[in-house]
């Protein structure tokens, strides 16, 4: 049995229906599973309690960690070591390899326009260095051979049904809306986005490939650079519009954060959005003769699902 943690979230979605080529036995865990094959086998379970997780993960092959806790920097503080300190214990006693969806928050600033699965790792920020704990908790545990797990990381995300995506948010709703699209931070830098389809394929493939284990993966993701402004001009030749983008700047963020909260939350990150940001998958394109999809087409098929 291969078990998805977090399964109603939108790369929970993507996997469980990417899985169904390598298993017909997938269990669906969150507060209120909700089936995504036929197949699928559900289990209600509160994630942070210790016993509802070891029971989720028994019988598991596999356990892939799809989890997003809300985005605020109290909750993650207090949520993610106590899950992966649980997750660990549980996959080590039921004999479960750990597939860790992860982003790349970790990184060091100063190297975040040639991100690689060797860049190092140097936390500035308050959620940066909640993320570099917990995969330093499931690296550690691989090194002391208590496991066998693997790190799977993604860029920011985009693609269909990814609703709290900020080129959904601040982009895609606006154009829908015949507004203007905004942005945090800059616009004429680099930044790299993963498309959720991608995401599920590759996850399922590397849970299912022995040798892909005990290490980090960049997930695919286009090699072609483009900035945030040819991104959201992308949206626009889609959907055949042309309207003037809004940016809000970074020193901005903080005070509008009192009336908009989540912008509070951003802040803390706000570096990504300052400067160039490229996501170099090439490990993995190469290693699975791996082609991701490019911008333009990724765009093309969420104006289609809509």
């Amino acid at each position: 049995m291969q078990t998805i943690l977090g399964a109603n979230g939108s790369v929970g979605k993507e996997l469980a229906k990417e899985l169904k080529n390598y298993t017909n036995k997938i269990q669906l865990v969150n507060r209120n599973p909700q089936k995504v094959n036929d197949s699928d086998i559900l289990l209600k379970a509160d994630l942070l309690d210790s016993t509802s997780l070891d029971n989720a993960v028994k019988g598991s092959d596999v356990v892939y960690v799809t989890i997003a806790f809300e985005y605020k920097t109290s909750v993650w503080k207090e949520n993610w070591p106590k899950f992966m300190k649980n997750l660990i214990h549980s996959c080590k006693n039921h004999n479960a390899k750990i597939v860790f969806v992860d982003n790349m928050y970790m990184y060091d600033p100063k190297y975040l326009s040639n991100m690689t699965e060797e860049t190092p790792i140097n936390p500035n920020s308050e959620k940066s260095k909640i993320r570099a704990e917990v995969a330093g908790m499931l690296l550690d545990a691989i090194k002391k051979k208590e496991i066998k797990a693997l790190i799977a990381r993604s860029a920011d995300f985009y693609g269909p049904n990814v609703e709290n995506s900020a080129l959904t948010l601040m982009v895609y709703k606006k154009l829908l809306k015949n507004k203007n699209p905004q942005w945090l931070g800059k616009l004429d830098v680099l930044h790299s986005f993963t498309y959720i389809k991608d995401i599920g394929k590759s996850v399922a493939l590397l849970g299912n490939t022995p040798e892909a284990y005990n290490q980090v993966w960049h997930l695919p993701t286009t090699e072609v650079k483009l900035t945030t402004r040819e991104w959201i001009e992308l949206y626009m030749k889609e959907m055949n519009m042309k309207k003037k983008i809004q940016t809000i700047p970074i020193w901005a963020m903080g005070t509008l954060g009192i009336f908009i909260p989540i912008l509070k939350e951003l802040k803390d990150v706000s570096y990504q959005v300052d400067s160039d940001y490229f996501f170099d998958s090439s490990k993995f394109n190469k290693k699975f003769n791996f082609l991701p999809i490019t911008s333009a087409e990724g765009i093309r098929e969420i104006i289609q699902a809509s």
